[in-house]
């Protein structure tokens, strides 16, 4: 099953799929609005594209939550290079 969002904006987001298993090199952040400590992020590509089928229940369903809540709970996602060590 294929799950596409859009959301309107210079980071449009959707999930497409992937045959690639390389580690992300980017993560889509939502910084809090209410605080320090409390941003979320997430995989993604360089256009700002989460692959929500490769997500956790618990990510999933957080990244669907700081996106209802953009304006109010989190700011305006962006792109940013992954800081991953790499193995």
């Amino acid at each position: 099953m294929k799950r596409t969002l859009m959301l309107a904006g210079p980071n449009a987001m959707h999930a497409t799929p992937d045959s690639s298993d390389a580690q992300p090199a980017f993560e889509l952040r939502f910084p809090s609005l209410r605080g320090t400590g409390r941003a979320l992020s997430f995989p993604c590509d360089a256009d700002g594209e989460v692959q929500m089928d490769r997500l956790s229940a618990r990510a999933l369903n957080n990244y669907l939550l700081a996106r209802a809540l953009t304006g109010r709970e989190y700011g305006w996602p962006s792109v940013h290079a992954s800081c991953q060590a790499d193995g």
